[in-house]
């Protein structure tokens, strides 16, 4: 499964966040809702209220994208989800986000 054809559209990113129910741990907030797909599909934010620098906020994404591409076939299809860094996570090392976005995954039943 690729994670590129599993991302968002502005229109569907847009209905996520109208539309969804919230979940949140320390590091990550996670919003979720039911769609009429196949698979489901992420999409990552991290702001500029996480940092000013372009480097660290991209790697953050990247990071995230990783843990969801390595769990991609313990996540039950059929969902939109976003998933936002919270302030906490600078700093934090990739483990910490691996388990906190693990765990909030687990929370919401998303996860096999």
């Amino acid at each position: 499964m690729s994670i590129r054809q599993n991302r968002f559209k502005k229109a569907d990113f847009n209905n996520l966040f109208k539309k969804s129910k919230t979940v949140s741990e320390k590091l990550v907030l996670l919003k979720f809702r039911r769609n009429n797909f196949k698979n489901s599909r992420f999409c990552f934010v991290v702001s500029l209220k996480i940092s000013k620098k372009a480097t660290l906020r991209n790697k953050l994404k990247r990071q995230l994208r990783e843990i969801i591409k390595i769990n991609s076939e313990n996540i039950k299809p059929g969902f939109d989800v976003a998933i936002i860094a919270r302030p906490e996570i600078i700093g934090k090392k990739y483990q910490d986000i691996e388990k906190s976005l693990e765990a909030l995954l687990k929370k919401t039943k998303l996860y096999k």
